[in-house]
């Protein structure tokens, strides 16, 4: 009978020891030949009917060795199980372990060694004494002016002349991903959007007067626009942070200008629909609403991004250090050399310092993800595609979409683990007292910058 033996070799790493009978797989292996000899193709004997002589030696070693190996891995899952080991990654095998010494003429008592990495025991932050600041960026009348301007240029008239003869013309333009001497960079990045000329920086507007459609630039977003402009294009282009350093091939499909909206009734319904507006007062009043939701969400970004390494860097976890390095180099994808595991170990340890974090206060508070909520994501993320208000009116092919989402089993994986990251902020935010501080968007900005800096 099958016998498993454990003992401590080193921190959070054990050492597990099976050792196999002839009776845990002799039946087994006398099974599998018998079914090997029923589906035996072999010229010169029909179907089925070929000698249990001749399959054991053409097939005998190979399987009397997968059944030892199958049930050396059966008795190994059993004991973890029943002992309710918490571990890291797979076991692995010791080099002690030879399975040269497994001969189907000689059937023996055998025993394969393994080494786990156990999950340790920790106490999360103290968030409740985390000294922390939750900014609050003030709405200027100078940035409600702003955004009226850009709504009403928005759903201004436009007009095509022929070429760009000021700051005032809008271009739409074709970005395509370059190399720096404007090549396109084979599946690069492909969008369009549409820009007035003052949005670019004093650098790049001039570069554009006197262009037609047809004509480009080649251009850096983080060369071409300030920092606020920058920050609206590559979200309206769907790109990030990471993507402002990338070349792109500018070209003008079409030249416009625009002739601003009148601040009236039509106006304020095409601008905020849904809001049943009827005076400048009012609509600025919602300009502002808007403009301060947008600020407060990008505050609780960065207050988010700051209670990440106030959990992560205040909370005490001991790793099995060894093992993971020895599990990185031969337990992955691709086998790693040991250089490159000291290089990828510390950011590779934070993931999984996180991933334990996240376990944690997802069991400890029962943050489940349902199916209502991947559902209700599912929707939100559409009307975001559609330029839809949020809780429309149910459509049948809105539903439709949802229940196809719901079988992307992809799709499903990235939104439970989005979802459950957003709960454990939430959470996380409920533990903390944090001091308000009012800044300029200017400030904000900065703060961020020297937050993020300091932290790379």
């Amino acid at each position: 009978m099958a016998t498993v033996t454990r003992e401590n070799i080193g921190l959070l790493t054990d050492k597990i020891t099976v050792n196999v009978s002839k009776g845990d797989y002799l039946p087994s292996f006398e099974k599998s030949l018998k079914e090997y000899g029923k589906r035996a193709n072999i010229p010169g004997f029909r179907k089925g009917m070929v000698p249990a002589g001749l399959i054991k030696k053409m097939y005998g070693n190979s399987v009397f060795t997968d059944e030892v190996l199958r049930t050396v891995e059966k008795e190994l899952t059993s004991y973890m199980t029943t002992e309710k080991l918490e571990i890291f990654a797979q076991p692995l095998p010791l080099p002690e372990n030879d399975a040269r010494q497994i001969d189907v003429n000689n059937p023996a008592d055998y025993a394969f060694a393994f080494e786990v990495g156990l999950k340790p025991a920790f106490n999360l932050a103290d968030l409740a004494s985390a000294k922390l600041t939750r900014l609050k960026v003030e709405v200027t009348p100078a940035m409600i002016d702003e955004e009226v301007d850009r709504q009403r240029t928005r759903h201004g008239k436009t007009s095509e002349p022929e070429t760009v003869e000021s700051d005032d013309n809008v271009l739409t333009l074709h970005f395509t991903e370059t190399n720096a001497s404007g090549e396109a960079v084979e599946g690069g990045i492909q969008k369009d959007n549409s820009l007035l000329v003052k949005y670019f920086n004093e650098a790049t507007r001039p570069k554009w007067i006197g262009l037609k459609k047809g004509d480009f630039i080649v251009l850096q977003p983080s060369q071409a626009f300030e920092d606020k402009e920058r920050e609206f294009v590559l979200n309206d282009l769907g790109l990030d942070a990471a993507s402002a350093d990338k070349y792109f091939k500018a070209e003008i499909t079409k030249v416009g200008l625009v002739e601003k909206a009148e601040l009236n009734e039509d106006f304020f319904k095409a601008a905020l629909p849904g809001k049943e507006i009827t005076t400048e007062a009012a609509f600025r009043d919602a300009i502002k609403d808007e403009i301060q939701a947008y600020w407060d969400g990008q505050s609780r970004n960065q207050l988010q991004h700051t209670l990440y390494h106030e959990i992560l860097d205040h909370t005490n976890i001991e790793f099995p250090e060894d093992f993971l390095k020895r599990w990185m180099q031969t337990g992955g994808e691709q086998p790693k050399s040991a250089a490159e595991v000291e290089q990828e170990f510390p950011s590779f340890v934070n993931q999984l310092k996180w991933t334990l974090i996240v376990d944690k206060v997802v069991s400890e508070n029962k943050l489940e993800v349902t199916q209502d909520d991947i559902r209700e994501f599912a929707k939100q993320q559409l009307f975001g595609y559609m330029g839809m208000p949020a809780g429309g009116e149910e459509q049948p092919w809105i539903a439709d979409y949802v229940n196809r989402m719901m079988q992307d089993r992809k799709f499903v994986e990235d939104t439970v683990h989005r979802i459950q990251t957003e709960k454990v902020f939430g959470w996380a935010e409920t533990q903390i007292t944090p001091t308000e501080k009012t800044v300029s968007q200017d400030e904000f900005r900065h703060l961020v910058e020297e937050h993020q800096h300091h932290h790379h």
